[in-house]
């Protein structure tokens, strides 16, 4: 499988200021997807303008014809899977089936504290995970049957209508997140797609040879993961949404040098590749020049 670009845009600007043209820029470098965050807010942006997923891709499909669309990730954190999949089957058939959902667990930021009472607690990384193993094979049903009925510890749904359903058979794609060993049972029984950010250990002071042995790692438990569902783990992409290990923003840097880290990490099983689109004066604050470069001419160099 050959090497796919793809870029995040953070859901930052007004749409009719330098929003709209983002996502049209991305298609006309050629980006394979252009992926958003699915957030309430986010770290450092936080007190600044931050729009949400689901009305910016459906703005972003209906200005764009061919790039594909995701979320890079949606989590239980504030989603609830039946409302989430109309939106979802909405979304999917306004851009005439180019949407991919990235799920994940979700952290312990702002989306984890926001609808949270006085004199409540975040949920823990195990209730977290709990949910998660409950949300995925819920959303998957409601994607794919026109009428779901479930009782389940955290979701329930009495005969949720979803017709006419996903423009994609049998459902929109699933690029779940995960390095844990449940999270990566869900990616190998119900993704299309796994992703990862590296191991968040290593990102303060760690190497990127060290980086990439971890990231081995996930690869290897990720074929374990599927050989226990007999599954073949080159049926799932694996995507690698970088600024999170000890590279850091390095490999934006040039043209060369991000040709070196991505032929590096294709050499692991990686088949996508996102990198993040610039924003000034953040820790997204790589040349625009430099970053057009990428999109169009790093793939050539590498195939």
């Amino acid at each position: 499988m050959s090497l796919r670009l793809s870029t995040v845009i953070l859901p930052v600007r007004r749409w009719h200021e330098g929003g709209r043209d983002q996502w049209l820029r991305a298609e006309e470098l050629g980006f394979h997807t252009a992926y958003t965050y699915d957030h309430l807010a986010w770290r450092s942006f936080r007190d600044g303008p931050w729009f949400g997923a689901v009305p910016t891709l459906t703005a972003a499909a209906a200005a764009t014809e061919r790039v594909r669309l995701g979320t890079l990730v949606t989590s239980p954190n504030f989603r609830h899977p039946v409302t989430l999949a109309k939106e979802l089957i909405s979304l999917d058939d306004i851009s005439g089936g180019r949407l991919t959902l990235g799920i994940g667990a979700g952290g312990n930021g702002f989306d984890a504290t926001t609808l949270l009472g006085a004199d409540q607690e975040p949920w823990t990384p195990r209730e977290r995970a709990d949910r998660l193993g409950e949300f995925v094979p819920l959303l998957d049903r409601l994607l794919t049957e026109d009428s779901v009925t479930h009782e389940g510890a955290f979701y329930s749904a009495s005969e949720a209508r979803n017709i006419p359903g996903c423009v994609q058979r049998p459902r929109l794609p699933f690029a779940v997140a995960a390095t844990g060993p449940r999270g990566l049972r869900l990616a190998a029984r119900h993704g299309q797609a796994w992703v990862t950010t590296g191991d968040p250990k290593l990102f303060e002071n760690g190497t990127p040879e060290e980086s990439r042995e971890a990231l081995r790692g996930q690869i290897e438990k990720l074929g374990k993961a599927c050989a226990d569902v007999g599954r073949d783990v080159s049926e799932l992409d694996k995507i690698l949404l970088t600024g999170f290990t000890p590279d850091r923003n390095r490999p934006l840097a040039s043209l060369d040098a991000f040709v070196d880290f991505a032929g590096r990490h294709a050499e692991l099983g990686f088949t996508e590749i996102v990198v993040h689109a610039p924003i000034p004066d953040s820790v997204f604050a790589t040349d625009q020049g430099v970053f057009e470069q990428i999109a169009t001419e790093a793939l050539s160099q590498l195939s």
